[in-house]
């Protein structure tokens, strides 16, 4: 396996234990669509990820 994938999914994979520890299920499911968009190439969908994650993370400051 080359070091660089093996880098980049353990790295993907903390972020994403980071992301449902610090910000829950919701947290979790923005990642999941952001991250099915970009793969897909789906504006929407990545779209509508990034917007869950920015109003997660802006939430409580508002």
């Amino acid at each position: 396996m080359d070091v660089l994938t093996l880098l980049a999914t353990v790295l993907a994979l903390t972020f994403e234990q980071f992301a449902h520890w610090q910000y829950g299920v919701t947290g979790l499911a923005g990642l999941l669509l952001l991250a099915l968009g970009i793969k897909v190439k789906s504006h929407t969908c990545s779209s509508i990820g990034a917007v869950v994650l920015a109003l997660m993370m802006t939430g409580p400051a508002i």
